[in-house]
């Protein structure tokens, strides 16, 4: 157990807590290794996400959706197979880390875990 946590590289918050091998921002959800080196300087490594398969995505990338995803307030969702162009990468909420547009929908976040790179 670390007994002087950082603050968070995100927003200064200085109530992080310890989670298993992570130090937690209660205000902004960071969650970061405590003495990696690019974390708490707020740059140096960028975070790698990965499909569905295990493909590194990056900005501008196309992906398809590999399942079924219900929205809410829509009466249908989006189908397996939906092609999606030109996504954004984001540090999001909850595991959503793509930001993109889909025709029919508009703006939205999608996991990296329910795409692959097409």
């Amino acid at each position: 157990m670390i007994e002087n946590l950082p603050p968070c590289p995100k927003c200064s918050c200085e109530y992080t807590y310890e989670m298993n091998a992570l130090v937690v921002c209660p205000e902004c959800g960071h969650e970061w290794v405590p003495g990696e080196g690019g974390a708490q300087a707020g740059g140096g490594s960028e975070k790698v996400v990965k499909d569905a398969v295990g493909n590194v995505l990056g900005d501008g990338d196309s992906v398809t959706v590999v399942k079924a995803l219900k929205v809410k307030g829509s009466p249908s969702g989006i189908k397996a197979g939906t092609k999606v162009r030109n996504i954004r990468l984001i540090d999001g909420v909850d595991g959503h880390d793509i930001d993109c547009r889909i025709e029919g929908f508009g703006a939205m976040q999608l996991k990296s875990s329910v795409v692959k790179k097409a």
